[in-house]
């Protein structure tokens, strides 16, 4: 940062109108990538799926609450943790306050992990969350979404995870799966994403990468080795 090239305005100005042409480009591209995204194929759900949440049982489709669209984070919370995982944490804070935007273009949001529901009730009070949390223990839909591993895979290093198998550090990993229920009542998985793919429903990162220091993590000993759970930083 100290070497950074310090210009006059009009020199600023210049590189900056040259930067926005490559921002616009981006835009369209990514405008064409959403699209094609959209025009996916489907997968008929033909499962049965139960979760527990604070209304009682629910199935999938009763987690869609009379709109067509939803789209579920898969929240790394195994049965026997304490907390939650520290980076979904960091994901869902971005959470409060988007579901009633949602809502009214015929989007449902909430968040699905394997822990009791006592768990995630508990944890949500305690990180001041207001969105739908329910929990899938007892389910398949953790697995069936490559989400959560079996011992046997965890050994074996084999977990099909973000379209490969291969190895990954923890029994439960982060998703987002999307669906949509037609007016006959069928339900259909449309898209799901991993690993990176995640990156876009994270406001504070891209806050991060307008500033000077960008994300700042290169040195770090690990990706997001700075971060905490709210309520634990110091200051």
């Amino acid at each position: 940062m100290q070497a950074h090239p310090v210009v006059s305005r009009e020199e600023w100005l210049s590189a900056r109108k040259e930067h926005l042409a490559k921002e616009k480009e981006f835009t369209r591209l990514r405008d064409q990538l959403s699209q094609s995204r959209r025009e996916l194929p489907w997968v008929k759900i033909e499962k049965e799926y139960q979760f527990h949440s604070s209304q009682g049982e629910e199935t999938l489709s009763d987690l869609f609450e009379g709109r067509s669209q939803l789209i579920v984070y898969h929240f790394m919370y195994g049965s026997e943790w304490e907390e939650g995982c520290p980076s979904c944490s960091f994901w869902a804070d971005n959470f409060n306050g988007t579901s009633i935007h949602l809502n009214h273009r015929d989007i449902t949001l909430i968040a699905v992990s394997r822990a009791k529901l006592e768990t995630l009730e508990a944890y949500r009070q305690r990180m001041g969350w207001n969105f739908k949390w329910v929990s899938s223990f007892g389910s398949d839909f953790n697995a069936d979404f490559h989400v959560s591993f079996t011992p046997e895979e965890m050994e074996k290093g084999e977990m099909f995870y973000n379209f490969r198998v291969g190895q990954f550090p923890s029994d439960e990993a982060p998703g987002i799966s999307v669906f949509y229920k037609n007016e006959q009542g069928e339900t259909f998985h449309t898209y799901s994403c991993y690993s990176r793919g995640l990156d876009m429903m994270n406001g504070a990162y891209h806050f991060m990468d307008l500033a000077p220091k960008g994300r700042d993590e290169d040195s770090l000993p690990y990706t997001m080795a700075w971060l905490r759970r709210r309520d634990q930083y110091e200051d």
